[in-house]
């Protein structure tokens, strides 16, 4: 098991170096300049210019403003916005907070509503209850988020009046349920549906007719037997769904004007902040990264073979 980890650890290296160099160069590539739109319209001394850049490190090349990133990253610094001069650490600590709290209940919905879904159609396949389930995911998955969320919002806060349209800058948790319920939509109905399937074609497996006729009580083949096996793609598929869920919260917060990350880096695009951006984006790749590897790890659990492959 620690081969297994160790193997783990050291693939984690490079897909987080070639993360967060692509989305460096992105924001590289990017046209205007961030320093150049600080005066606005006014004329501005070239040499003005040319010196704020060398402070900034600006005017070095990419390699070089990339390796400088590296280091200071490991020191805890994520850069300085340009336009405010605040630490971009400081922007995080504000917006962080509220997204993963917006992504955790989204989680957590999908966890408990999408498993228990799929495991109520998948026990009796091809009944009523069954296609009724196939079609409730297949227009959740045909309908995109922000039309659910536009909808969502019109219907339940403007029409009905149960919740407010938008959120407030403290987004206490229950102002966060139906921005977390329009966030996991999409979610919920892929783990519906992959539940379903695992335990239909389970339940036809030769161990489970094994477990029937040794006679085992219904409880422990299905809560053993049955959902070990079953639950291992949906875990796997779960370790992947919170880094969609983060990134994915930036059109959700958008509707429901939450400020946390994705309105954050809404901003900080259309203004160019570079360091925002890329600081914003490495810390989501940090949690999809460690997600992962507890993805893994359980994987291990759910599956001797694989610890021991």
């Amino acid at each position: 098991m620690g081969r297994y980890v160790a193997r783990r650890l050291l693939q984690m290296i490079p897909v987080f170096l070639g993360s967060t160099l692509l989305v460096f160069c992105m924001m590289y590539a990017l046209p205007g300049d961030p320093v150049r739109a600080l005066a606005g319209e006014q004329t501005v001394d070239p040499a003005q210019i040319a010196a704020l850049k060398k402070d900034l490190g600006l005017d070095l090349p990419l390699w070089h403003q990339y390796w400088n990133y590296l280091v200071n990253l490991f020191q805890g610094d994520f850069g300085t916005q340009i336009a405010s001069g605040r630490p971009v650490a400081e922007i995080i600590s504000e917006a962080f907070p509220i997204t993963i709290r917006l992504a955790l209940f989204a989680f957590t919905f999908v966890v408990v509503a999408g498993i228990s879904i799929g495991i109520f159609a998948g026990l009796k396949a091809d009944t009523l209850r069954d296609r009724g389930l196939l079609i409730l995911t297949l227009l959740l998955i045909s309908v995109p988020s922000f039309v659910l969320g536009l909808v969502a919002q019109s219907f339940f806060a403007h029409q009905l009046g149960w919740v407010d349209p938008n959120v407030s800058d403290a987004a206490p948790w229950g102002e966060l349920i139906l921005p977390a319920t329009v966030l996991a939509s999409l979610s919920l109905a892929y783990v519906a549906r992959l539940t379903r399937t695992s335990v239909a074609e389970n339940l036809r497996s030769d161990y489970m007719r094994t477990a029937v006729a040794k006679g085992l009580p219904k409880r422990r083949i299905i809560g053993v037997h049955l959902m070990r096996n079953s639950l291992i793609p949906v875990v796997t598929f779960l370790g992947t769904d919170l880094g969609a869920l983060l990134g994915g919260a930036v059109v959700t917060e958008g509707i429901f004007n939450v400020k946390g990350v994705g309105y954050t880096v809404f901003g900080a695009l259309k203004s160019r902040e570079g360091s925002t951006v890329v600081g914003i984006v490495t810390l989501i790749v940090v949690i999809y990264l460690v997600a992962s590897l507890l993805v893994d790890l359980l994987y291990a659990v759910l599956d001797p073979r694989i610890r021991y492959a």
